[in-house]
């Protein structure tokens, strides 16, 4: 499209204009998002008060534990969104113009979440020093040389200094393709689209080694001992494919309010639950090979870390895991009528979403059976708690990102493919 003349470029944007779909009222946020996002702020806001009541009641170590779970979570979602964007970008797609500004919306939250990691690394760096992350606690490399080798990445002013590396590349990343996608609205700069390009060509792959370092800071650290060369790509996979579950929820709520009709179809929902159908498998080849190298292996510093985890109280986790984020949602999303019904793939939508905050409390919580702490069943409305209240946080910014710009881009160059997408398959 940036090859064509400036004239035959304007005649492009006048017939898209010129539709009666791309009506403001069909592409503008209803009235109640404002009050949509206020009311999920305030329970965000009620959950993580009771969060911080809990962590004096029960022990700082399990409610930073449980905040984490949830930060985790969300961190996960807003980087999937990210490497989704770009990746749209890349290869020039067409078919998903329309839904493309959804994705921008929640990819914009991804430096919103890493600052949710704030509070647990002051935490751990000046008071707790290792409730969570175990190599912080002093003196503990003097005493398990596994962790005496890693000193040289695993500590307090390398840790830090990770920490702005992540905030600078995401935000400027994502603030800056979401802000070229707002600008070509206003403008209808069509040479916007190919610098996205190029900034995702860049972009992406360092994107992906900040998804690998990332979780090897916030989660695989937890207990340093542990390695797994396929750390990075299940974090990957498990953000991946709960963006997709936001993504479908997202658009059927919108559907439903009477937004985006005759632009986002159910050929666009087709493909969407090709997404998240498509990603529900990676994410189970992915968790799959990660323990099945573990099992064959059967090195010392890998198998604790999955004994933990598919043995004892957390057996039943585990199988749940796989059941309800593998088998259920394979055989729920696979035919074609589901995936064509807003509806329907919302439910299945929402059931990932679940289901990937199930993950997260498997990858996290087992640490808190070490020492003299072993949370018991009384003790889970912490863990609810944190996860109602930054779920709360983070859902409400993301409607209130929602409503502040058009629904959809209004002078993409690729809309008019978009709104004529059609499935043969």
């Amino acid at each position: 499209m940036s090859q064509i003349s400036a004239e035959a470029y304007q005649k492009v944007l006048a017939g898209v204009t010129g539709d009666p779909r791309m009506a403001e009222d069909n592409v503008s946020a209803p009235a109640a998002t404002a009050k949509l996002s206020k009311l999920l702020l305030g329970i965000g806001v009620v959950g993580l008060l009771v969060t911080l009541v809990g962590g004096f009641m029960l022990g700082a170590q399990h409610a930073m534990a449980s905040y984490l779970v949830a930060v985790g979570a969300v961190f996960a979602m807003t980087l999937g969104a990210t490497v989704l964007v770009m990746s749209f970008h890349l290869v020039n797609a067409g078919w998903c113009a329309t839904v493309r500004r959804q994705f921008e919306n929640l990819m914009s939250l991804a430096p919103v979440t890493l600052l949710m990691f704030v509070p647990l690394i002051v935490l751990e760096l000046f008071i707790t020093k290792g409730a969570i992350w175990e190599w912080l606690i002093p003196g503990i490399a003097e005493e398990d040389p596994i962790i005496a080798i890693k000193t040289p990445f695993l500590n307090p002013a390398f840790f830090t200094i990770r920490f702005f590396v992540y905030l600078a590349i995401l935000g400027f990343l994502t603030v800056r393709l979401r802000g070229m996608s707002i600008e070509q609205d206003r403008t209808g700069d069509r040479f916007l689209s190919a610098r996205a390009r190029f900034m995702s060509a860049w972009g992406l792959p360092l994107t992906a080694l900040l998804i690998a370092f990332a979780g090897f800071d916030y989660f695989m650290s937890l207990q340093p001992q542990f390695f797994s060369t396929m750390w990075g790509i299940y974090i990957f996979a498990g953000g991946a494919v709960s963006c997709m579950g936001v993504m479908v929820s997202t658009f059927c709520v919108l559907r439903h309010a009477g937004r985006l009709k005759g632009l986002v179809t159910d050929e666009h929902f087709h493909d969407l639950g090709k997404l998240l159908f498509a990603f529900t498998c990676f994410w189970a080849y992915i968790g799959f090979s990660q323990y099945f190298l573990i099992w064959y292996a059967n090195i010392p510093e890998e198998t604790f870390w999955m004994l933990e985890r598919t043995t004892g109280v957390w057996k039943g986790t585990a199988i749940f895991l796989s059941v309800g984020h593998f088998i259920v949602p394979f055989f729920f999303l696979l035919p074609r009528a589901i995936k064509r019904n807003p509806k329907l793939v919302a439910i299945g939508g929402a059931w990932i979403i679940f289901m990937h905050v199930i993950d997260y409390v498997w990858l996290i919580r087992p640490i808190l059976h070490h020492g003299d702490h072993v949370p018991t069943p009384m003790s889970w409305w912490l863990d609810i708690a944190a996860i109602v209240g930054v779920f709360g946080i983070f859902f409400g910014l993301f409607v209130a990102r929602v409503g502040s710009s058009p629904l959809t881009p209004l002078q993409d160059p690729k809309l008019p493919e978009s709104m004529s997408h059609k499935n043969y398959v």
